[in-house]
């Protein structure tokens, strides 16, 4: 990593893609296991988990961020193909391929449990294929218009949830009794299961314009106090606003109302901004390069771990763990094979950094 670079990105998208990781090795289910009821790993593996319905919980951040920082790369990637000589033309049509491959990566994983065509597009990649392809197609309009096009977006979802009269489907804010529910019937034929719909990437597409916003604002030429200001003050009033009008739209992930996109968006802003002013501003490098090693291929591991390649590195630690640990209570093998598994896949990381291997799309 060269010393002029923004390690703050690299750290966020990394940062975020490990704990994206950690899911898969199953550490946030044992810390919320039945015999911890109560205590304190109890206590943190709960907001690992996201919230049943109405309220917020940490998990319900990670998604956001993921967003988010993707939108903060946009500006930070297109000056440097311009530079190097690519027209704006052929950004373009990268990005569309760019898209086409994440929805069609995010479709592909819904198909391989049940092992049939299922047309759900609920995770993040299919998400991001739209949220992608928005933010960059306007990613050098005005902020003014930028930011009056994620407000639409918001706007366009309150109004669908709430203007929505099928019968069955006109409860906006009940699970599987609205908008979202009915639209993903429509495309699919079923519901998610878990109160989940498709519909997300609409609402969260505000997540990756703040991100390209912030973006541009990080490469301009403004001090860094202007910049901290102009993260850090609208970060705190979209946290205020959506926690002010959560009685009016209640505060729900699992649906992403135009309240939770505020929410999740103004923490954004504010890690970015925290993470670039230890980082970058104040020199507090060596840390962040753990997760950082991480950010730089996300693709690649969030699929390793997606389709199953972290059950397998849990399954081959798993009889030295459970022999090592077989004095202890099944629970506590268990973990430290999660963990194992999880610096694992950090590890599979940090073996592609250092061969400058990039796996990009």
């Amino acid at each position: 990593m060269k010393n002029d670079r923004l390690l703050s990105v690299d750290f966020f998208r990394g940062i975020t893609m490990f704990l994206l990781i950690g899911e898969f090795t199953h550490m946030f289910t044992y810390m919320t296991a039945p015999q911890f009821e109560g205590s304190w790993l109890d206590l943190i593996g709960t907001q690992f988990h996201h919230h049943p319905w109405n309220g917020m919980r940490f998990w319900d951040l990670v998604q956001p961020f993921f967003m988010f920082i993707v939108g903060v790369a946009i500006p930070l990637s297109s000056v440097k193909r311009e530079a190097r000589g690519d027209s704006r033309s052929s950004m373009t049509v990268h990005a569309f391929k760019r898209a086409a491959i994440l929805l069609v990566l995010g479709w592909a994983l819904y198909c391989i449990g049940p092992g049939r065509i299922t047309f759900r597009f609920q995770n993040v990649l299919a998400q991001l294929s739209v949220a992608y392809l928005i933010a960059f197609l306007i990613r050098n309009q005005r902020v003014w218009i930028q930011a009056a096009i994620s407000v639409f977006l918001l706007l366009i979802t309150e109004l669908l949830y709430r203007a929505f009269s099928v019968p069955g489907f006109d409860q906006p804010f009940t699970p599987d009794k609205n908008f979202g529910a009915w639209f993903d019937l429509l495309i699919s034929g079923e519901l998610s299961g878990g109160h989940w719909v498709s519909f997300n990437a609409v609402p969260t597409t505000a997540h990756t314009i703040w991100g390209v916003l912030a973006g541009r604002l990080l490469l301009s030429q403004k001090n860094v106090n202007r910049k901290m200001v102009l993260m850090i003050v609208p970060g705190i009033l979209l946290v205020m606003a959506g926690v002010l009008l959560d009685p009016v739209t209640p505060i729900i992930k699992r649906i992403s109302t135009s309240t939770f996109v505020l929410v999740s968006g103004g923490w954004s802003l504010i890690a970015l901004a925290l993470s670039y002013w230890i980082i970058d501003v104040k020199g507090y490098r060596e840390w962040s390069r753990f997760f950082a090693i991480v950010g730089m291929n996300p693709l690649f591991i969030y699929l390793f771990a997606h389709v199953g390649g972290s059950d397998l590195v849990f399954q081959v630690f798993k009889p030295f763990t459970f022999f090592l640990m077989g004095w202890t209570d099944e629970i506590f093998a268990k973990m430290m094979t999660s963990a194992i598994t999880w610096m694992f896949l950090w590890y599979i990381c940090y073996w592609l950094y250092r061969h400058r291997i990039f796996i990009k799309i």
